[in-house]
């Protein structure tokens, strides 16, 4: 915590004045007041080593305290709420992100949108850049696994994990779908059709939502007794999911083993996939069967063919003001349902 990052004066340092300002922290240091401040509230990692150290003694030997940020950081006064999406290039992201601005602007609060861009570094540069802002949540929509994400949740910080759960601590404050029984659900569509050979195209697995999703229809192809193989499973490592899709699905038409059915993590991987299915000349009715997740609102309108898993979106924005009311629940699942577009 911030508290616990400050500590008390070095030994032979001067007694504290009385007063004692960050102008005059910054002008021991020759350093701006925007870097006392950022090195203050835990942001120093946007200047160099030397002058940290340099603001760090300046404020040991002045003997500085903040006079009202700790207590506001601790308090979380601000009207501020911070959400942190993994890649607002994904419309299931943004239309979540939309929503929480909903909700948030009914209860007087704003809302500060980070893109982390799945990229740890730049998660925890945002987590520390609104920690400084005294936001008074941060909500992770599409967390990644981060060492400022674990310092911060081990002291107790207000966070809130969206469609994916902590790294590592599934007891943190969850919003989002049962992802392993929409995978189950998605493999039922398959099946139920006759459909035994599908390939599962799907993101990084460092993703809980991926991996609970991807569980769900292996389990059940096991459980109908056709086991998918390993090599039905595909991905492609650091590219977005339309190159994911469109990659595999090329993959499996130069392997010559074109599989039934696509089971897509995503509506952008099955975006993807489609359209190289229909640059090999596999038009409609000669397409496999093609299931996504998501199921972005505008699918009806640019994507009739697609088949998806509807994530709740609207839903989110009251879902988050519940999970932070007092006495929150350690959880909040939403409800999801096989949105089937498909002609067979």
């Amino acid at each position: 915590m911030a508290g616990k990052a400050r500590q008390s004066i070095r030994s032979g340092a001067a007694v504290p004045e009385r007063g004692v300002s960050i102008r005059a922290v910054a002008e021991r240091a020759q350093v701006s007041i925007a870097t006392v401040s950022r090195v203050v509230n835990g942001v120093a990692n946007m200047a160099s080593p030397e002058t940290v150290a340099r603001v760090r003694a300046a404020i040991a030997d002045l003997g500085y305290r903040p006079s009202s940020a700790g207590r506001s950081l601790r308090q979380r006064q601000s009207r501020l709420v911070a959400v942190i999406a993994a890649n607002l290039g994904n419309p299931a992201m943004t239309a979540i992100a939309a929503s929480v601005e909903v909700a948030l602007r009914t209860r007087g609060l704003v809302l500060a949108l980070c893109d982390s861009h799945d990229r740890a570094e730049l998660q925890d540069e945002y987590l520390l850049e609104m920690r400084a802002h005294l936001v008074r949540a941060t909500v992770l929509l599409g967390v990644v696994k981060s060492p400022q994400l674990d310092m911060m949740r081990e002291a107790g910080e207000p966070l809130i994990f969206v469609n994916r759960r902590c790294p590592g601590d599934d007891g943190q404050p969850f919003i989002g779908i049962d992802n392993r029984q929409a995978g189950r659900d998605a493999a039922s569509f398959f099946l139920r059709r006759g459909v035994r050979d599908i390939a599962v195209i799907h993101g990084h697995l460092d993703s809980s939502a991926t991996v609970e999703r991807i569980g769900g229809i292996a389990e059940s192809f096991v459980a109908a007794g056709a086991p998918l193989p390993p090599e039905r499973f595909l991905t492609t490592a650091g590219a977005e999911h339309l190159e994911i899709g469109y990659r595999a699905a090329g993959a499996l038409l130069e392997a010559g083993t074109l599989p039934a059915g696509f089971a897509c993590a995503s509506d952008m991987i099955a975006f993807g996939a489609h359209r190289r299915l229909v640059e090999a000349g596999l038009e409609a009715g000669g397409t496999p069967h093609l299931l996504g997740f998501d199921d972005n609102p505008l699918n009806p309108w640019i994507a009739p063919w697609l088949s998806s898993i509807r994530i709740p979106y609207p839903a989110y924005g009251e879902a988050l003001l519940t999970m932070m009311d007092p006495d929150a629940p350690r959880e909040v699942i939403l409800r999801h349902e096989v949105i089937d577009r498909s002609v067979a």
